[in-house]
């Protein structure tokens, strides 16, 4: 009985710090399992000296904040670090499991926020809705009928071909909705075999898929999209020679992670014609991307929101604090 009412009051004191923010739900759920969670947002040259002066035991984290070797080791409080979302990349998982600190994360719980931003950039690229947005405030009161004109010559997305380099959860989560549109789906991954894939309708029914992988190379040569669903690598993903084997007037998207394409070689490849449109919600130089980029006109942008749906945000909520309190009880 002791022991069981010093663990609660251990648990009571515990301090979670989501730097980055944290839903109202999974908020709720920390709180009533005894947590305390801090929601203030500590800047990056900051945040040691809060951890260390408030004896901070789990920091949730998205995308923003940097858990690099050098937090770790100046922060010896530290027992777990969250991340919400898929990549990892910004936290310096080797270091932190080297000193026996749970690192967790949420694999599952954006995939269908970024599947459908991925779409989003896509309709938007194939109907200039992009450039639309941007023209017709400034002259669609003045040159409504050449706009029109524009923007006459758009494509379908059925019966083309969806190109899906990276096929773990968000890859498969684009191959349903490409399926579910009348696509054809390619896909390649190095540690993915042949995989079913099911889609579930609002019925009740479903259907299952079987998508083979086949190789880069022939992802690169047949794709009229290609979208990349990778994590953050050491080379491009896409680059010169990459963009050489794909098909004139391929489109390419990018919502995995910044420097996974070379943004040089799709500047390139727009300009010439090469590749008809880019949809980007990443950037090799986040949080300021480059000028050329932002101002392309063939290019769909977002700033990184991939998962920023209030549905996706409470389902990575609860998944964190349903780790959190399995790890620390």
């Amino acid at each position: 009985m002791y022991l069981c009412r010093e663990i609660k009051i251990y648990l009571k004191r515990m301090k979670i710090l989501a730097n980055d923010g944290i839903s109202e739900l999974g908020k709720r759920q920390l709180e009533a399992h005894g947590f305390e969670v801090l929601t203030i947002k500590v800047a990056q040259n900051q945040l040691v000296n809060y951890i260390n002066e408030h004896q901070i035991p789990i920091l949730l984290v998205r995308s923003s904040t940097e858990v690099r070797k050098e937090l770790i080791e100046a922060c010896p409080s530290l027992k777990l670090i969250g991340r919400g979302g898929v990549g990892m990349d910004n936290i310096d998982v080797e270091e932190a499991e080297k000193r026996n600190i749970h690192v967790i994360n949420t694999p599952e719980a954006s995939s269908n926020a970024v599947a459908e931003l991925v779409f989003a950039h896509l309709l938007s690229g194939v109907r200039f809705l992009h450039d639309a947005n941007r023209n017709m405030p400034l002259d669609g009161d003045t040159q409504f009928n050449q706009l029109k004109k524009n923007y006459a010559k758009g494509s379908e997305l059925r019966g083309k071909t969806l190109g899906i380099i990276g096929f773990g959860r968000i890859g498969k989560a684009v191959a349903k909705m490409g399926i579910a549109l009348g696509m054809r789906v390619l896909a390649c991954d190095l540690f993915v075999k042949n995989t079913n894939i099911e889609l579930s309708f609002f019925d009740g029914t479903s259907v299952s898929f079987q998508i083979d992988m086949v190789s880069k190379e022939e992802v690169l040569k047949n794709s009229d999209f290609i979208t990349v669903h990778t994590p953050a690598q050491k080379e491009y993903i896409i680059d010169e020679k990459e963009i050489e084997m794909m098909k004139e007037g391929v489109a390419i998207l990018n919502l995995a992670r910044g420097g996974v394409i070379s943004e040089v070689a799709l500047f390139n490849a727009l300009e010439s014609g090469k590749v008809s449109f880019a949809g980007l919600d990443v950037f090799e130089n986040e949080p300021t991307p480059s000028i050329q980029i932002l101002m392309h006109p063939d290019i769909s942008l977002t700033p990184h929101i991939g998962a920023a749906t209030q549905e996706a945000q409470d389902r990575i909520s609860l998944e964190l604090a349903s780790l959190i309190i399995e790890k620390m009880k």
